[in-house]
């Protein structure tokens, strides 16, 4: 073996090792991007979840978003009021008014309400679901389809499905969207964590229709709006809506419901 040969390897590849390191210890100083110091002071005031949930890949897009004044000092859903107080500190300014939100299905269509066409075997993910026939087998075409693409999203363990039905633990959940986003039939909305009630339906069919489907599906026929002295109910394409900012938590939408699916929320 040829030692010497073996030692100029060595300097060679070491020499090459220390020009790399320092071309790039000189060229990281001369070509550096200057950041402003409270963009890493938001980011460790920020949960680090990295949810997407503000609209921002991750803490460190909000973080520079809010220092660039492109997004409000509240914008993080997980955090909330105490996060956006912490961070209106850090940036001088005003938190502002912060609305806690959650996360609210709207199916009241479980096992023992809702009909199905066929049994259904295969895999258990709603998102392949409306690829298969008559877009899975519960009859209701607007309903939960039950198999847990919400509960995957979700890095709080808030929602679960129950009696083949997601639902949401508004304690635990944080708004982050990510239900939402994997819903395949849009049923689940964002409303205020103070809402007294919900409509848990999402069928914009006609009332004979529902009936044939669901035994608490909303068929339209507006006696909650009608009982509704805030005017806090309307009925659209057969589909009862509540506008939150108006609602009292009366309850005699709810009462006068006759499908049950006005639901108290608080």
């Amino acid at each position: 073996m040829n030692t010497t040969g073996i030692i100029i390897a060595v300097a060679c590849v070491g020499g090459v090792g220390l020009f790399i390191g320092i071309f790039l210890g000189v060229f990281g100083k001369y070509f550096r991007v200057e950041t402003d110091p409270r963009e890493d002071a938001v980011l460790d005031a920020l949960p680090g979840n990295n949810c997407g949930g503000c609209g921002y890949p991750g803490c460190s897009g909000l973080a520079a978003a809010i220092v660039a004044g492109t997004a409000p000092v509240n914008a993080c859903p997980v955090g909330g009021a105490p996060v956006g107080a912490k961070i209106a500190e850090i940036m001088g300014v005003e938190a502002g008014e912060s609305i806690r939100q959650v996360a609210f299905v709207k199916c009241k269509g479980t096992c023992d309400k809702a009909k199905e066409q066929y049994a259904y075997y295969g895999q258990e993910d709603c998102q392949m679901l409306p690829f298969v026939p008559d877009g899975g087998a519960k009859a209701c075409a607007y309903g939960c389809l039950g198999f847990g693409s919400c509960v995957k999203a979700c890095q709080f363990d808030a929602i679960h499905v129950l009696d083949g039905v997601a639902t949401v633990d508004k304690e635990r959940c944080k708004a982050c969207g990510k239900c939402i986003e994997a819903c395949p039939k849009h049923l689940i909305e964002l409303i205020p964590y103070e809402s007294y009630v919900g409509v848990a339906c999402s069928s914009h069919e006609k009332g004979p229709v529902v009936m044939k489907v669901c035994e608490a599906g909303c068929i339209g026929c507006g006696l909650c709006a009608k009982s509704c002295e805030k005017g806090a109910i309307t009925v659209t394409d057969f589909l009862a809506h509540v506008d939150q900012s108006l609602c009292v938590g009366c309850m005699a939408c709810a009462e006068k419901c006759p499908k049950k699916c006005i639901v108290r929320l608080s």
